[in-house]
């Protein structure tokens, strides 16, 4: 197995290699802007240091959202291309679950993201638990409510006091009361790599490589719009 995982629908332009053991390599560059300037370099990048060429890899994973629009679509364009060209299946998984993955948190958690407009992704999680604890099977963290968007004030009691990471509850730390300042912010590849090959191994379906977006883009046709044919 080889497994080649990208995000882009946090401000973080992210990619890793896994080979079901373990990351060979990561790369991870935050710009919200640069989202289609950055990902292809740094595939190229990730390959070069793990010493693998792309018609080796087994496996696309890619990071579904919820996300802005233009961003989120660089990502799932990219694995589209990739599976199609390489035959090889392409896996989706929530953004979210990438962070939640990489928390390392003990107890139930919440992840937020910034989503803008004064909003944020959210979820909340249970933790997973690591091969060789005693009395219990390893399993990867599990998500307990479906991904959602909301305004933090919406929320607030809801999420205060919870521990939570992520870029949406650090910029809402009056409300998101019990962030966790050294849990991850943006999202990683190598985590979400992880977290795809501990579901493969274990059999489990993962989401299809389709867009989460959760609320309508920004550019929108008009209510009033007409329109004109040549007579």
């Amino acid at each position: 197995m080889l497994l080649l995982a990208l995000d882009t629908a946090t401000p973080a332009v992210t990619v890793a290699l896994h080979d079901g053991s373990g990351v060979l390599a990561e790369s991870r560059q935050v710009d919200a802007r640069r989202h289609g300037e950055l990902l292809l370099p740094a595939v190229d990048r990730v390959l070069a240091e793990a010493g693998r060429k792309l018609d080796a890899v087994s496996d696309i994973v890619v990071g579904v959202g919820p996300g802005p629009y233009t961003g989120l679509r660089v990502g799932l364009v990219t694995a589209a291309t990739f599976g199609a060209v390489l035959g090889v299946p392409v896996h989706g998984l929530c953004t979210l679950d990438g962070l939640a993955h990489a928390a390392g948190l003990t107890e139930p958690f919440i992840v937020a993201t910034d989503a803008r407009r004064k909003e944020v992704y959210w979820a909340r999680y249970e933790p997973g638990t690591a091969p060789g604890e005693p009395g219990t099977p390893s399993r990867p963290v599990t998500r307990l409510t479906e991904p959602a968007v909301d305004r933090p004030a919406d929320i607030a009691d809801e999420v205060a006091g919870v521990p939570a990471v992520g870029a949406g509850a650090l910029l809402y730390d009056t409300v998101f009361t019990g962030v966790r300042r050294d849990g991850p912010e943006h999202q990683s590849a190598a985590a979400l790599a992880a977290l795809a090959a501990q579901k493969l191994a274990a059999g489990e379906e993962m989401l299809p490589p389709q867009p989460l977006y959760l609320r309508r883009p920004d550019a929108q046709v008009p209510a009033n719009y007409k329109v004109v044919t040549p007579r």
